[in-house]
């Protein structure tokens, strides 16, 4: 991928870090950002082991799906730089792939999602929980779902998550985030990983207009819509550039 590097992924979470940007970060991108700031290297930085098993990266990797060249050595550095842990990048995986599905119109929201997803990815306790949830059958409401686990372990909160977004067309957007708030765990991820899925599916367009006023009035708003801003304005450079390379390998 041409924009986003382990190197720099790392560096801009320093930056925000310093400039009191980062709010609630879990132990492990400390961690990275920590030893990044002390010098090492970011494929040696983060947490290790049970304890990098976090939802940290999968919360993030969402951008990843809208760039035109991304493979899963890009996602799993993205994750290795604060999580070096496999269930960890499978979690990251499974957002992307769910993401991806919706923008190559795979999923509509009345179609299964795990089916697309779950033969994608690693044998890992990620893609287990994703299997055991699918045999449980969509009928199953998100407190049922819950019991299976929603803490920020990411085999508990990636596949809880993803089974969320696809209430969507039933629930709504309000709808299944209260739902997922009310199952408790680790909410605020939980509600943001079935969110950014979600949104995905139905567009800002039909984004319930008083959530819209609600993120309008956050002091961070205008950062927010900078950054959105500047990503869409580089996916769309990129793609500018695929276009003509495209046009002029078909000339010769």
């Amino acid at each position: 991928m041409r924009v986003i590097t382990p190197e720099n992924l790392i560096n801009k979470f320093t930056e925000y870090y310093r400039s009191h940007k980062l709010i609630g970060i879990g132990a492990s991108t400390l961690k990275a950002i920590l030893d990044n700031e002390a010098g090492i290297h970011w494929s040696q930085a983060g947490r290790t082991g049970e304890f990098a098993a976090g939802n940290g990266g999968a919360m993030r990797i969402a951008p990843f799906a809208f760039f035109p060249d991304v493979t899963r050595q890009h996602i799993f550095d993205a994750c290795r730089a604060t999580h070096r842990n496999d269930e960890a990048f499978a979690g990251a995986l499974a957002v992307y792939l769910s993401i991806k599905a919706i923008l190559y119109s795979e999923w509509n929201g009345n179609n299964n999602l795990l089916d697309l997803i779950i033969p994608e990815l690693p044998d890992t306790g990620v893609r287990d929980r994703l299997i055991q949830i699918n045999e449980k059958g969509s009928n199953s409401s998100i407190a049922e779902m819950a019991q299976l686990g929603t803490n920020g372990f990411v085999v508990n909160s990636v596949p809880f998550a993803i089974y969320c977004s696809t209430k969507i067309l039933d629930l709504g957007l309000e709808e299944m985030f209260r739902q997922i708030i009310s199952a408790g765990g680790n909410t605020d991820t939980n509600a943001s990983i079935a969110g950014q899925i979600a949104g995905a599916l139905i567009g800002t367009e039909n984004i319930p207009h008083p959530l819209i006023l609600k993120l309008q009035n956050l002091p961070e708003y205008e950062w927010i819509r900078q950054v959105i801003n500047q990503t869409k304005l580089k996916i769309s450079e990129i793609n500018h550039c695929l276009s003509l390379q495209n046009r002029k390998y078909f000339r010769v």
